[in-house]
């Protein structure tokens, strides 16, 4: 695919320093990445409620919301979820520059990838949140039975049973979601933004 070479980045007349100032709270990415059945959408869905019922600017990223749109044209080949990524990365980066505190919740389970990520955000931007729980748990758990397909054979490339999923090794936090109830790792996500002063 040929790239575009006639392009030109325009900067904005309204900084994300302005819209911080304005908003009167700090802007970031919560990247909460885990296996499939960890509780990343449950919680990073509960952050985001608790942030708008503090009047935070806040938005969710899904996986399964943004493959209905943005990433309908991607399967889930190793390339295609360094694609996946890549993109909700971008979005991500819109966000905080926005002066939005938005939370993501992939599996995104290439290490590489999400360092990928992190480098097109400034220093505490990306803010790595770790759920981490036993796979023995969250197949347990299995909300969409995609570990029991999986298991059969009817699933292809899933992670954690034919395809790897690579932990973080220096995670900004991570919640142990097989210990901690929702409330208990909202507040810990809360204390971190607050140590921040993000909020």
């Amino acid at each position: 695919m040929t790239k575009a070479t006639n392009i030109t980045w325009h900067a904005s007349t309204v900084s994300k320093a302005d819209r911080r100032v304005q908003n009167g709270h700090g802007s970031a990415v919560l990247w909460f990445t885990g296996l499939s059945g960890s509780g990343k959408s449950t919680i990073a869905n509960a952050v985001s409620s608790e942030l708008y019922r503090q009047g935070i600017n806040e938005y969710v990223l899904d996986g399964d919301n943004i493959r209905h749109g943005l990433n309908k044209d991607l399967g889930f080949s190793d390339h295609d979820r360094t694609e996946n990524i890549r993109r909700i990365g971008e979005v991500a980066k819109l966000f905080v520059d926005s002066g939005a505190i938005v939370t993501t919740a992939f599996i995104s389970p290439f290490r590489t990838d999400r360092d990928q990520v992190r480098e097109i955000f400034e220093e505490g931007e990306f803010i790595e949140v770790f759920v981490d729980c036993p796979i023995e748990e969250c197949e347990r758990r299995d909300p969409k039975q995609l570990y029991a397909k999986a298991r059969r054979g009817e699933i292809k490339d899933f992670t954690g049973i034919d395809s790897p999923y690579e932990a973080p090794e220096h995670p900004e936090v991570t919640v142990r979601s097989d210990l901690l109830t929702v409330e208990q790792a909202v507040e810990q996500i809360f204390e971190y933004l607050k140590d921040k002063n993000i909020i």
